[in-house]
């Protein structure tokens, strides 16, 4: 492999870890999970506003870290690969820190949003549920 191979793949290795850097889109990945989330459950779990998540949401997207679903007015978010979440707990280990903890903070199984639930439920008319 020559230097300007090695360069490529530092770059690219430095850039994820910029993006998933950020203290914000950490508990974003963390609220995700191994499941998955819309943005009314991630502004319950996180309590930022809507417009920050969906900004720090495009960031994670256009890294490939996240895939979305659409159903009803609502997307859903998930993790386009889970392993990041080993990634995290690899860094909690160099700092002491019991990732158990910072998992259990953050993951909702199910969004706790009476909308999103009544949106998932009961479509506009014309869409699949």
């Amino acid at each position: 492999m020559n230097n300007r191979n090695i360069s490529t793949n530092i770059a690219i290795v430095s850039g994820i870890l910029q993006v998933i850097g950020s203290e914000s889109r950490m508990r974003i990945l963390l609220a995700i999970g191994a499941g998955e989330a819309c943005v009314c459950n991630l502004e319950e779990i996180l309590g930022y506003r809507q417009a920050y998540i969906s900004q720090q949401l495009m960031v994670l997207r256009e890294a490939g870290l996240l895939d979305s679903r659409r159903e009803g007015r609502y997307i859903f978010y998930t993790l386009v690969k889970p392993e990041i979440l080993g990634l995290f707990e690899n860094a909690a280990k160099i700092a002491r820190v019991n990732m158990t903890d910072l998992e259990l903070a953050f993951q909702v199984k199910q969004c706790a949003s009476t909308d999103c639930l009544a949106a998932i439920s009961d479509p506009l008319p014309g869409e699949n549920a």
